[in-house]
């Protein structure tokens, strides 16, 4: 989909990236698993985001699952072509895993949010609003000043329609009333969203420094060994050299004990490396 303006090309979504295909195939799938099977109360209330049975029934599955189902076909629409839009170039900067990685941190925490925020409440919250509201802030900070049309008629930067949702959002969760929509979910979606691009925290960087720490830890294990088995060399050179002066029968006891035990940390050390 291209958009035009004064600026410049806006190129929206594109060829559907990786992340992005499966998240829209798992969503879709789920849909028509759901409408197949006739199960929708079902799905909703085992699957769904049900504050009240997270803590008394300990389905603490539902901050997860929730995001992959969604209250009817228009509703899965929007968030699933809003999630292609946004969130292809978002994942072509980033990478597969450290999108993925934002998608569940927004979708899951804005999940926890909800919960913490009506405790006995019985009503499923379901839909991935709260992951795709954090990529739509993602998107805005990533790209301000990139156009859009809305209702492919009027222009408006992205910062400033990430704010207007936004705010949007804020004001509709503080007066509530009888909207079925979680408007609280969005904006805990976009807040966690804002913290974790303001904040020097990322899934790679978390992965890298996994990865840093697991060699070093290999490095120590492999000094450790090495110390040990120098020590021990130095152990047998020393009764070698009592058995040179006294021979094997003369030495104490002790010290053929060590012998032996020695032998057989070199011999455990030749198998290893080869």
């Amino acid at each position: 989909m291209e958009f035009r303006s004064s600026e410049r090309i806006l190129y929206f979504g594109g060829g559907i990236s990786s992340a992005i295909k499966i998240l829209i195939v798992a969503n879709v799938a789920v849909f028509f698993l759901e409408a197949l099977l006739e199960l929708e109360s079902l799905f909703n209330m085992f699957f769904g985001l049900v504050p009240k049975y997270i803590w008394s029934k300990l389905y603490i599955w539902q901050p997860f699952t929730y995001l992959f189902l969604h209250g009817g076909i228009w509703h899965l629409f929007i968030n699933m072509l809003v999630l292609w839009m946004f969130g292809s170039e978002i994942e072509r900067y980033w990478g597969r895993k450290e999108f993925l990685g934002y998608y569940f941190i927004t979708g899951v925490g804005s999940g926890i949010i909800t919960a913490l925020f009506s405790l006995d409440s019985t009503i499923p919250v379901v839909g991935a609003s709260g992951a795709v509201y954090g990529v739509l802030l993602a998107y805005g900070l990533m790209f301000p000043n990139r156009v859009i049309y809305l209702y492919f008629l009027i222009p408006v930067k992205v910062k400033y329609f990430v704010l207007f949702i936004g705010g949007v959002a804020f004001i509709s969760s503080l007066t509530g009333g009888a909207s079925t929509v979680s408007h609280l979910t969005h904006l805990s979606g976009m807040v966690i969203g804002f913290i974790y691009m303001k904040s020097n925290v990322r899934i790679s960087n978390l992965s890298g420094s996994l990865n840093n720490f697991k060699i070093k830890q290999q490095v120590k294990r492999a000094e450790r060994s090495r110390r040990s088995y120098d020590n021990v060399m130095h152990e047998v050179d020393i009764i070698l050299d009592r058995i040179n002066e006294v021979g094997y029968e003369n030495l104490t006891e002790d010290e053929k004990q060590r012998l032996e035990e020695a032998s057989k940390v070199i011999s455990k050390d030749k198998r290893n490396i080869n």
